[in-house]
């Protein structure tokens, strides 16, 4: 049954929402894209004047895909060339979705969706719905067709696993601008010692490259080890400026709601900077440099009104 303009534009209501969940379930915008455009083409080929409640169906439709997906994503993980991390998405990308709630607004963290990657499949559809958009566990059982008792006790377990990873007291969204303005003074004074006093004892440093950028398969661990390869990263050398193929821009930013370095290359950015802040220093970087997993965020800076760059480095 062909669809009418009345229910095309019911399904682009939900498309937004739809692709927020799916982003946190997945931590690719991509796959995320991907899988509402099967949500779409389902909706297609549904009787679509027997829903009745429409939210809930795509919902339905929309998790279930994604937990197929999860679950072939693992597999595909496992060969994947050096450290996997989630696609950054720059402030503004409606991808991000709600964050009107601290819940909201740590759920598409960089950290937790990090976190998530260890979850189940089902503890993260749990926790995603329940967490960041305040599903009912009496929906959430209905989506994932399994009982309310069995929801509150997944989201219980998923809860307690991301907040066990965490583990360290966060500071406010003004301190953590002004230690991250601290870093880039730090990271390029060309000392390790300016850049071990801002970080923890085991703080870690990751990056995913993909295979197609340069990024060490083994994290980064300990104050000392990662301040050297953070003075390194940001001296300047003819080598580096080889593998990117320029002077990158740098600048201080918002992406998954939170401050983060973004280094720009000729309008197409070419790397993303996450710093884990806490209340005893900075524990993690995350650095974002696979050029599969930066072109949305390049598209979002090319509408952006980011001014002008800090420095550039290289």
């Amino acid at each position: 049954m062909a669809l009418t303009a009345h229910d095309v534009d019911r399904f682009e209501a939900s498309r937004p929402r739809l692709e927020a969940i799916a982003y946190r379930l997945l931590g690719s915008a991509g796959e995320a894209e991907d899988v509402v455009q099967e949500t779409f083409l389902r909706w297609q080929s549904a009787d679509v004047d027997r829903i009745e409640v429409v939210e809930a169906w795509l919902t339905k439709v929309l998790t279930n895909l994604c937990l197929n997906q999860l679950s072939s994503a693992r597999a595909r993980r496992e060969t994947y060339v050096g450290q996997w991390l989630p696609e950054p998405l720059l402030a503004g990308d409606p991808m991000l979705g709600p964050a009107e709630t601290a819940e909201q607004r740590e759920s598409v963290s960089y950290a937790v969706l990090t976190l998530m990657e260890r979850l189940a499949p089902s503890e993260r559809a749990v926790y995603v719905l329940r967490e960041a958009f305040d599903f009912p566990h009496r929906e959430i059982a209905a989506t994932l067709d399994i009982t309310e008792a069995a929801s509150q006790q997944i989201f219980h377990r998923a809860k307690k696993h991301v907040a066990d990873g965490k583990a360290r007291a966060e500071v406010d969204e003004a301190a953590a601008r002004r230690i991250l303005q601290e870093f880039l003074a730090a990271a390029t004074s060309g000392q390790v010692e300016p850049l071990v006093r801002l970080l923890t004892d085991d703080a870690i440093s990751i990056g995913d490259g993909g295979g197609k950028v340069p990024a060490r398969t083994k994290a980064f661990e300990g104050a000392v080890a990662v301040a050297k390869f953070l003075r390194g990263l940001f001296t300047p050398g003819e080598a580096k400026r080889a593998i990117v193929g320029g002077t990158p821009e740098i600048y201080a930013w918002t992406a998954n709601g939170e401050p983060a370095v973004v280094a720009v290359l000729d309008g197409q950015v070419v790397g993303v900077m996450f710093l884990e802040i806490t209340a005893e220093g900075i524990a993690a970087f995350r650095h974002q440099v696979n050029p599969d997993k930066l072109d949305r965020a390049t598209a979002q800076w090319a509408v952006a009104d980011h001014g002008e760059p800090l420095f550039t480095v290289f």
